[in-house]
C-alpha cells in the first residue's frame, strides 16, 4: 500500500508538472526529457530507500534461517512485461524496415547511402555495445529503464522528423547538397544512438530479467519465456513491415515517416509505465536491483585497497625502471572497460557457440537493408517485400514453438545443432537464385531460400541464448550480453562494408557467395565445440536405418554420452 501511495503521488505530480510545461512549451522533445526526469527521479530514490532498509532488516533477522520457496509468477507482471517488450521491439522493427526504403528513395540506382547507415549503426554498437553492458551492470533498473526508454524513443523522433524533411524537399540534394548532407548525418546518428538504446533495453529484458524472473523454478519456465520473448521479437518483424510496406504502397513513404515519428513519441510512456509495473510487482527483480547496488557499491571500495605503484628511479638497487610512455598507454588501454569486458566474454565455456552465432550476421541473407534495397531496385514492389518478410518472420515464429518440444528432448545444445545445419540447407537455394535469370524468379528464390531458413536460424539463437544463460555467472549476464552483441555488429559492419565497396545491386551474387560461405564457418565452428564438449556429434546407433547395417551393429554403443 505504501508503494501504490507513492507510485500514485508521483503520476500525480508527473501530470500537474506536465501539464504546465506543456502549455508553455512548444518542443514535444523537451516534454519527454522533462516528464521522465520526474517520473523516474522518484522511483530511483525509493530503490535506494529499500535498499538501506532491506539491509537493515536482514540485519535484525540475523542469518542462518531458511528462504522462503519464490512465489509463483503472476501473470499480469509477465503481461506486462511482454506488451511492454512488444512496443518496444515494434518501433526497432519498423524503423530497421523503412530506414532501407528511405535510403534508396534519396539515392536511387545505388547501394551508398543503405549501406553507410548500416555501417554507422552497427559500427557504433560493435565500438560501444561493451559498455553499454558494463553500464547496464552497474547502474540499478530504474536508471536503466529511463535512458532506454527516453534514448530509444527520442533518437527515432528525431530521425523521423530528419526523413520527413528530406521527402518533403526531393530536390534538396541538388539545390542544397550541405543541408542534404547535415540531415542525412542526423538521421544516420540519431539511428545509430536509437539502436544502441534499443541494445540496452535487449540486454534488460532477455539476458536478464527473463532469467531473474524464472529463478528457482523449473527450468521449462526460462525456456518458455526465451520462446514467448523471441515470438514477440518476430511477430513485430512479421507485423511491422506487412504495415509499413501497406503504408509506403498505398499512401506515401512520407506518411509512413510521420507515422513511425508519431509512434515513437506516445508509446514511449506506456512502455515506461508496463515495465516499471513489471519492476514494482516482482520482489525477484526488486532483490536482483538491491544485489546490483551492492555490487556497485563494494567495487569502488576494492579499488581503493589495491596497490598503487610507485615509479622508482632507474638504478636504484633491486627496484624495476620507470614505465615508459607506452607501456603505460597500453596499461591503460589493458585497464579499460572495454578490454575488461572483452576479456570476462572470452573466459566464458559459452565463448565459441557466441562466435558462431555472431558470424551469422556477416551475411546479406535475410531481409535486412541491403537485401531489402537490392529487391526493391530489381522492381519486387514494396507491399511483396513487406509481406516476404512476415512470411520470413511467421516462419521464425514457428522456431519458438518447436524449439522446446527439441530442446526437452535432445538438449539446449544438440538442438543448436540440428537447428544450424537446417537452416544452412534452405540457404542453398538463395546460392542457387544466383544461376537464374529468367525474369523475377532468381529474386522470389532468394526470398524464399532466407524465409525458409529462418526456422533454423532462430532455433539457433534460442539455442545460445539459453546456454549463455545457464552457464554465465549473474554478475557477468549483462556485461557478456553486451560483448555478445558487440561482436556481432562488428560482422555486421563488416557485411556493410562489403555492401560499400560492392555497391551496385548488379553485384549482389557476390555478396550472397560471401555470405554462405560465413555462414558455413559458423556451423563448422559450432559443431567442433559440440565434439569438443561430447566427445562425439552423432548417435548413429540410434538411427533406426542405420541400425540395421552391419558396419554400425559392430560399432561400440555410447550410451548417453
Amino acid at each position: 500500500m505504501q508503494m501504490l501511495s507513492i507510485v500514485a503521488k508521483t503520476t500525480t505530480e508527473f501530470t500537474w508538472n506536465s501539464a504546465i510545461y506543456i502549455m508553455n512549451s512548444e518542443s514535444l522533445i523537451n516534454v519527454q526529457i522533462w516528464s521522465f526526469f520526474l517520473l523516474s527521479r522518484k522511483m530511483e530514490n525509493e530503490t535506494e530507500a529499500s535498499v538501506v532498509q532491506q539491509e537493515e532488516q536482514r540485519e535484525d533477522q540475523g542469518q542462518g534461517q531458511p528462504q522462503n520457496p519464490p512465489p509463483a509468477l503472476r501473470r499480469r507482471f509477465v503481461i506486462s512485461l511482454y506488451v511492454g517488450y512488444f512496443l518496444a521491439r515494434w518501433s526497432a522493427r519498423t524503423w530497421e524496415f523503412s530506414v532501407a526504403l528511405y535510403m534508396i528513395y534519396l539515392w536511387p540506382n545505388s547501394l551508398l547511402l543503405a549501406a553507410i547507415y548500416g555501417a554507422i549503426e552497427s559500427g557504433s554498437t560493435a565500438i560501444f555495445g561493451p559498455i553499454v553492458g558494463q553500464w547496464i551492470e552497474g547502474m540499478d533498473y530504474v536508471k536503466v529503464l529511463r535512458l532506454w526508454l527516453l534514448c530509444q524513443n527520442l533518437s527515432y523522433t528525431i530521425a523521423g522528423g530528419a526523413v520527413i524533411k528530406l521527402l518533403l524537399s526531393p530536390n534538396l540534394k541538388s539545390n542544397n547538397s550541405s543541408v542534404f548532407a547535415i540531415l542525412v548525418a542526423l538521421t544516420n546518428v540519431s539511428g545509430a544512438i536509437g539502436m544502441l538504446s534499443t541494445l540496452g533495453g535487449t540486454i534488460l529484458i532477455e539476458r536478464d530479467w527473463a532469467v531473474v524472473m524464472s529463478e528457482g523454478h523449473p527450468p521449462g519456465v526460462l525456456t518458455r519465456m526465451n520462446s514467448v520473448i523471441r515470438g514477440i521479437d518476430l511477430s513485430s518483424k512479421l507485423l511491422s513491415p506487412v504495415i509499413t510496406g501497406l503504408i509506403i504502397s498505398f499512401v506515401s513513404l512520407k506518411a509512413s515517416a510521420i507515422t513511425f515519428a508519431a509512434w515513437a513519441t506516445i508509446t514511449a510512456w506506456v512502455e515506461y509505465w508496463l515495465f516499471i509495473s513489471v519492476y514494482i510487482g516482482v520482489p525477484a527483480i526488486i532483490r536482483s536491483n538491491e544485489r546490483r547496488i551492492l555490487r556497485s557499491r563494494t567495487k569502488p571500495v576494492e579499488g581503493k585497497d589495491a596497490a598503487v605503484p610507485v615509479c622508482i628511479e632507474e638504478g636504484s638497487q633491486g627496484n624495476p625502471p620507470c614505465r615508459t610512455g607506452m607501456l603505460k598507454i597500453l596499461d591503460r588501454i589493458s585497464e579499460s572497460s572495454f578490454v575488461g569486458a572483452w576479456r570476462i566474454y572470452i573466459n566464458q565455456e559459452v565463448v565459441l557457440p557466441g562466435v558462431s552465432l555472431a558470424l551469422l550476421f556477416f551475411t546479406v541473407l535475410s531481409f535486412g537493408t541491403l537485401m531489402t534495397a537490392t529487391l526493391q531496385w530489381e522492381g519486387i514492389p514494396t507491399y511483396i517485400i513487406g509481406i516476404g518478410r512476415g512470411i520470413s518472420a511467421t516462419v521464425g515464429l514457428a522456431a519458438t514453438v518447436v524449439y522446446p518440444l527439441m530442446q526437452s528432448r535432445i538438449s539446449t545444445l544438440r538442438t543448436g545443432l540440428w537447428s544450424f545445419w537446417s537452416q544452412w540447407s534452405c540457404l542453398l537455394v538463395c546460392v542457387g537464385s544466383i544461376w537464374v535469370k529468367k525474369d523475377n524468379i532468381g529474386s522470389y528464390m532468394l526470398m524464399a531460400g532466407v524465409a525458409a531458413s529462418r526456422l533454423g536460424l532462430w532455433m539457433f539463437d534460442l539455442a545460445v541464448i539459453q546456454q549463455m544463460q545457464d552457464l554465465v555467472s549473474e554478475s557477468d549476464r549483462c556485461v557478456v550480453g553486451g560483448v555478445q552483441n558487440s561482436l556481432q555488429s562488428a560482422l555486421d559492419l563488416m557485411a556493410y562494408l562489403l555492401g560499400i565497396i560492392v555497391s551496385n545491386p548488379k553485384d549482389f551474387w557476390i555478396l550472397t557467395i560471401v555470405s554462405f560461405s560465413t555462414v558455413t564457418l559458423a556451423g563448422l565452428i559450432y559443431t567442433v565445440h559440440l565434439y569438443r564438449i561430447r566427445n562425439h556429434i552423432f548417435h548413429f546407433e540410434k538411427i533406426p536405418l542405420l541400425n540395421k547395417c552391419c558396419l554400425f551393429r559392430l560399432l561400440p554403443s555410447r550410451g548417453n554420452m
